[in-house]
């Protein structure tokens, strides 16, 4: 049997189901076309037919003769008319709002995050370190009590409890703390002279070697032979840090290789003598190292040659005043330096002789005082100092293009040492002269962070349960009595 026409007749019935029915789509659409079109013209009438050749496509009632000169008063008015008497806000308003909010978007000031804050009690010391890994769910604080605490925003509630607290560097105080690009490990700079790298949970994962300091030449030695001065991690190869010495050397190392530095740079005055470098940064893409002296210079070098300068600025601050700190703007085009002569300097190094921008009178008594960039590039941020009792420290914010001074916080009745702004969370962190690691917080413009701990309760504490010491009597106890030796016995015999 080949077909179905075979099979239906061989079992004796005529096919298989109905046959389904076929519709002419276009036939019913131009039938209901003329349907809608008759139905429009008879509901409109003699009023219309004037017009049924141009409007042969109309379907529906006739427009309202108010409505028609209302459109040709208001062409581009969409939607139904405004009531008589509304005083609302119009096209024309939200325009403007518009216009407002976009300078709002403009002014860098609206973008600080201050309106709500968070403190941290590190302890009763000088919070001389801070450090943020990259995600922003971790913060690590040191001090000179040599403590050094993690905080994990995620886990505290509060309560603002460290998870762990440990002193690394035994009675030497914390000078620099930093994560890693990749967070996972954190470079420790103490007063000693052999820096240390922990791993995120506070164990120790390398420590630099320590030099030789009979040798004079500083190239000779393995590592550094006098006290640090400061440190950080490479912002592109997450192996690599550096530190600066007293012992006059800037020293890259690399994590993998602990029993020898990396490359040795020797800062070095006008008169070819040896200078102490107080402070050194990379620049954003790693191919620069900079450095401020006690002589007040800054000397940059090229990463890759480690002899001569590249960049040489002679009289950058005040000579025997402490550079505390050294940083490039996110583009990479501008340095900022805080000097120990109380100013914050920004500077062009392709043209390094005179400072683009000078602000003075921001008093300085810590020789890690520092100063940061905001997210955005367009505002500069650092601390000041103030002695006991004499007023308030204050984090004071620069217009990076004019650099008018545009915004100030109080933050405490003590002196303002680090302040870091964290370019995914959006917050400030303030470490301070009396203990206190403060966050700064918007919770419109900020994310995570401090955020997370501020919506959790406190944990409830558990009452230590008493326990009660039980008694077991043996049979040694009775038989030992029957002997008549436990004579004045009073205790618990097991």
């Amino acid at each position: 049997m080949s077909g179905d026409g075979d099979m239906a007749s061989v079992m004796g019935f005529s096919g298989f189901g109905k046959k389904a029915r076929t519709f002419d789509l276009d036939a019913i659409f131009e039938q209901t076309r003329r349907t809608a079109i008759e139905r429009s013209q008879h509901i409109l009438g003699n009023d219309s037919s004037s017009d049924s050749d141009s409007d042969s496509e109309l379907i529906g009632p006739s427009v309202p003769p108010q409505l028609t000169a209302q459109e040709d008063d208001d062409d581009e008015l969409v939607g139904p008319p405004l009531p008589p008497g509304y005083t609302g806000s119009t096209a024309e308003d939200d325009d403007e709002e518009e216009d407002v909010q976009d300078e709002d978007d403009d002014n860098p000031v609206k973008k600080i995050p201050d309106t709500h804050e968070i403190t941290l009690q590190h302890g009763t010391k000088t919070v001389s370190a801070l450090g943020l890994d990259p995600s922003g769910a971790r913060l690590v604080t040191g001090g000179y009590d040599y403590d050094v605490r993690f905080w994990d925003f995620a886990g505290m509630d509060q309560a603002l409890q460290a998870f762990r607290s440990l002193q690394p560097c035994e009675c030497h105080q914390i000078k620099s703390l930093q994560y890693s690009i990749t967070g996972d490990v954190i470079l420790v700079v103490s007063g000693n002279a052999q820096a240390k790298v922990l791993d995120r949970d506070g164990f120790n994962v390398m420590e630099c070697v320590k030099g030789d300091q009979y040798i004079v030449d500083m190239a000779n030695t393995k590592g550094h032979t006098a006290m640090l001065n400061g440190g950080c991690w490479h912002p592109k190869i997450k192996e690599e840090f550096m530190t600066c010495s007293n012992d006059g050397t800037v020293r890259t190392w690399d994590l993998n290789s602990e029993k020898k530095h990396k490359s040795v740079f020797k800062p070095r005055s006008l008169q070819g003598k040896k200078v102490t470098p107080t402070c050194c940064t990379y620049s954003r893409d790693g191919k620069l190292i900079a450095a401020g002296c006690q002589d007040g210079t800054i000397q940059i070098w090229d990463r890759n040659l480690s002899v001569h300068t590249k960049f040489h600025c002679r009289q950058a601050h005040a000579p025997g005043s402490d550079t505390s700190c050294l940083t490039f703007s996110y583009d990479g085009m501008t340095l900022a330096s805080r000097g120990g002569d109380d100013t914050l300097k920004t500077w062009d190094i392709r043209s390094f002789k005179k400072p683009l921008n000078v602000a003075t009178q921001l008093t300085t008594y810590f020789p890690m005082t520092d100063c940061c960039f905001s997210p955005d590039d367009k505002l500069l941020v650092t601390g000041t100092s103030v002695k006991k009792d004499e007023g308030n420290g204050k984090l004071v914010f620069f217009d990076r293009a004019s650099f008018q001074r545009v915004y100030e916080i109080e933050v405490t009745n003590a002196s303002v040492v680090r302040c870091l702004w964290h370019p995914k969370l959006n917050q400030i962190m303030v470490g301070t002269g009396n203990g206190l690691a403060k966050v700064y917080y918007d919770p419109v413009r900020s994310h995570r962070g401090a955020k997370l701990c501020v919506v959790k309760s406190k944990r409830k504490e558990k009452q230590a349960e008493t326990l009660t010491q039980d008694y077991i009597i043996t049979r040694k106890f009775f038989c030992a009595q029957e002997r008549g030796s436990v004579q004045g016995f009073h205790g618990p015999i097991s």
